[in-house]
C-alpha cells in the first residue's frame, strides 16, 4: 500500500437497533484495517452480531490527540481506517472531529458511510411547524449557560440530547427560563423495545416522566416561542413601511423578527402577501 490508498471513512452505526446498520457500513467495517471506536466493548458486540473481526482500536474524548498522531502514521502506510461511535454518526457530539480536521490538512481521503443519527430519526416522527432548528448537542450543566441557549434559539425549535438523570432538572430549568407553557418534545430509547415520545408543555412532560420510566439515551426538542403576528399591532403597515424603504422580504423578516421575536418564516409569509 502507499500512501495514495490511505483512506479513513466515518461510518455510523445504529443508534438501539442492530438491524438498522446499513449493508454498505457492515461491508466497509469488514474490509478496513483498523476499526476506532470510542468502546471496544460496546463496538465488538456489534461487529460480532455481524461476524465482523477488524481489528478494534479505542478512540475517545480522552484519547483523541494521541490516537489521531498514530493513526496518521498509520495512514501514511497506506491503511484504510473506519471511525465508529458507540451509537450513531461519529463527529455529532461524538469523538472525531480533532481527527477529521488533521486528515483535512493532510490532505487524506474521508469518505461518509452515513446511516443511523438520533437527529433526523426523532425529528421524522414529532409535529412541526417548519424544516428549521437548531442542534446543540449535549446542554451544559450550569444553569445559567443553559438559559442563556434557551433564550438564544428562542424563536427556533432546539434539538438537544440529555441524560436521563438529568432530565427533570433540564425540564425545571427550561419552565423557569420560558414558562410552563412551553412546548417541548421528549424521545426515549428510539429504534429501541421501549421506545417513546411525549410531546407538550413542559409542565405536563415533566410530570409524565416523574412518575413513568425515564431510562436509555434521550433527544429533546424546545419548541420556538410562540407568537402570532396579530399581536403586533400595526405588523401590516410596519412590513409596507419597510418595503417602501425597499427592504426585501427576506430583510424584513429578520428586522421584525429581531424586534418583536416573532418567528421570522411566519413575518417572510405575511410579507410576500403585503404590498
Amino acid at each position: 500500500m502507499t500512501k495514495a490508498d490511505a483512506q479513513v471513512y466515518i461510518v455510523a452505526t445504529p443508534i438501539g437497533n442492530k438491524s438498522d446498520l446499513s449493508r454498505r457500513a457492515a461491508e466497509t467495517l469488514n474490509n478496513v484495517d483498523i476499526i476506532a471506536c470510542e468502546d471496544s466493548r460496546t463496538s465488538a458486540n456489534l461487529l460480532e452480531s455481524y461476524g465482523i473481526t477488524t481489528k478494534l482500536v479505542s478512540y475517545h474524548k480522552f484519547n483523541e490527540k494521541q490516537r489521531t498522531s498514530e493513526f496518521l502514521k498509520l495512514l501514511q502506510e497506506g491503511k484504510k481506517i473506519a471511525l465508529i461511535s458507540d451509537a450513531g454518526t461519529p463527529c455529532i457530539s461524538d469523538p472525531g472531529r480533532i481527527l477529521v480536521k488533521e486528515l483535512f490538512q493532510q490532505n487524506i481521503k474521508i469518505t461518509p458511510v452515513p446511516g443511523a443519527s438520533a437527529i433526523t430519526a426523532f425529528s421524522s416522527i414529532i409535529p412541526r411547524d417548519t424544516e428549521e432548528f437548531a442542534f446543540c448537542g449535549f446542554l451544559p450543566r450550569v444553569h445559567s449557560q443553559q438559559g442563556k441557549i434557551f433564550q438564544k434559539f428562542l424563536n427556533t425549535d432546539l434539538i438537544f440530547y440529555e441524560s436521563p438523570l438529568r432530565l427533570i432538572e433540564t425540564l425545571q430549568n427550561i419552565a423557569a427560563v420560558r414558562g410552563n407553557s412551553a412546548r417541548i418534545a421528549v424521545g426515549r430509547e428510539l429504534t429501541k423495545m421501549f421506545e417513546e415520545v411525549k410531546v407538550g408543555s413542559i409542565s405536563d412532560v415533566a410530570e409524565y416522566f416523574k412518575n413513568n420510566v425515564l431510562k436509555g439515551e434521550i433527544v429533546c426538542m424546545l419548541y420556538a416561542a410562540k407568537s402570532d403576528c396579530d399581536e403586533v399591532s400595526g405588523l401590516a403597515e410596519k412590513i409596507r413601511k419597510l418595503k417602501k424603504l425597499n427592504y426585501s422580504d427576506k430583510d424584513i423578516s429578520q428586522i421584525i423578527s429581531a424586534l418583536y421575536g416573532i418567528n421570522k418564516n411566519k413575518v417572510y409569509k405575511q410579507s410576500l402577501s403585503v404590498e
